[in-house]
């Protein structure tokens, strides 16, 4: 097996206490073999890390990819009209090969900020597959499973489909979860349907849930119930690993009823502050021993992909709300992004902390500018300083995928060219 050698770095595990190492990292295959301050081995390819971090990579847990294309197209809206006005009618337009290539560029942006991993949650979910599998990325796919009006049962299979065809793919890059979409597009009786298939199955569950207040009044109105309860008596977090998106309108029993759950909350502050949706309870949730990892939803709320946006993000908001500068350090709010992402995504055994033995996702980010010097604490300038523009290098499953900021697995103009074309087509009139 190939090997791969990055020197002088200085090397932030991501091990909960542990601090930065100045030393090297090696990679065999698709493997991490070894961290320490200095390795003597030959290798294939060896990178000089000398003035960078080197830290896993970014894992985004909840996304949806191909919204790219609508970026910056409906902002400064309201939830409900920001969905119903703009993208549901522009999304109702997407073809398959639109969602390929949306979700191309989507990945261009996350390689480019130092994303790794990520969740993504849309239609069309085979060109979502081959989209990855082209890239190199690593990816947790569900198909959306809206069950408003009756289809036959087509979602259904899809989301079945898309498990059968594509869980392990890449090199066991690609794993599947269900997606049933919200609480209030997914009725009892079907989501009965989908829990008891997933707990029979093994499968773990993608939704979103508690987004708006706008949805606690209708599941309210017509359940008289919070979601979260709503999800509760359906005996959701029974057995299954759940991801739960966005939880923003949690109360203190809702948070007794997450408890013990498995999985946990995939925050996303920069879309709930850009929709105005509300602070997130992260550090209640933190203290119920609730897991929360960090996404960025898509791009057509959140506009950026960037994950270094989502760390300052949540971090600021924790200490805004509870009036407390403490809260949510910069250590946290990185390991919210990496290890802590992993664990709801099912990875963690896999990535999210730089170790012998784990998968070899691997980002170095330049140090040598002015707004990441002097370096005093590597954590707080990489939460509160850096930017995704500062990464240099970006390494998946031991292949590198970016070099010196310059993509190698996806070219740049073709995906611009796609994107652009596509997306004007998409908009056209509305």
């Amino acid at each position: 097996m190939k090997r791969m050698l990055i020197k002088h770095g200085t090397i932030l595990t991501m091990r909960e206490g542990e601090q930065p190492i100045a030393g090297d990292l090696l990679i065999e295959g698709d493997r991490i073999l070894e961290v320490a301050p200095f390795i003597e081995q030959p290798a294939d390819l060896v990178i000089e890390a000398r003035g960078m971090a080197v830290i896993p990579g970014l894992i985004n847990a909840h996304n949806h990819g191909a919204m790219s294309l609508l970026r910056a197209f409906s902002d400064d809206r309201k939830l409900m009209d920001w969905l119903e006005k703009k993208m549901l009618p522009a999304e109702a337009r997407m073809t398959e090969e639109d969602v390929y290539w949306g979700t191309q560029l989507a990945i261009a942006e996350m390689i480019r900020s130092g994303t790794t991993s990520f969740a993504d949650m849309y239609v069309y979910m085979d060109a979502v597959a081959q989209a990855v599998l082209d890239s190199g990325m690593r990816a947790s796919l569900t198909r959306g499973l809206v069950f408003l009006e009756d289809d036959g049962g087509k979602r259904m299979q899809e989301g079945i489909d898309l498990i059968e065809k594509w869980s392990g793919a890449g090199e066991g890059r690609i794993t599947t979860m269900l997606g049933p979409h919200a609480p209030y597009t997914c009725p009892p009786e079907p989501l009965h349907d989908v829990i008891a298939l997933a707990r029979e199955r093994g499968i773990p569950l993608h939704i979103h849930l508690a987004e708006t207040k706008e949805e606690i009044v209708k599941i309210r109105e017509k359940y008289g119930q919070t979601p979260t309860e709503y999800l509760y008596h359906l005996g959701m977090f029974e057995q299954s690993h759940v991801l739960l998106a966005h939880a923003v309108h949690l109360t203190r029993r809702d948070l007794g009823f997450l408890r013990g759950m498995r999985g946990g909350v995939a925050h996303n502050p920069v879309s709930n502050l850009k929709l105005g949706c509300g602070i997130a309870p992260v550090m209640e949730m933190k203290k119920h021993g609730i897991t929360v990892g960090l996404g960025t939803d898509g791009a057509g709320s959140a506009t950026t992909l960037d994950m270094f946006a989502e760390i300052k993000a949540a971090t600021w908001m924790q200490k805004l709300d509870t009036g407390d500068p403490t809260q949510l350090s910069a250590e946290e709010a990185l390991r919210m992004a990496t290890i802590e992402s992993a664990k709801l995504l099912g990875i963690d055994h896999e990535v999210g902390t730089l170790e012998a033995g784990k998968k070899a996702d691997v980002i170095l980010i330049d140090l040598n500018q002015p707004h990441l010097q002097p370096v005093h604490n590597l954590a707080s300038l990489l939460a509160y300083s850096a930017n995704g523009s500062d990464v240099d290098t970006v390494i998946v499953n031991g292949k590198v995928l970016m070099r010196k900021r310059q993509l190698t697995t996806l070219s740049w103009e073709e995906v611009q060219k796609e994107a652009a074309g596509r997306a004007a087509r998409l908009v056209h009139g509305l």
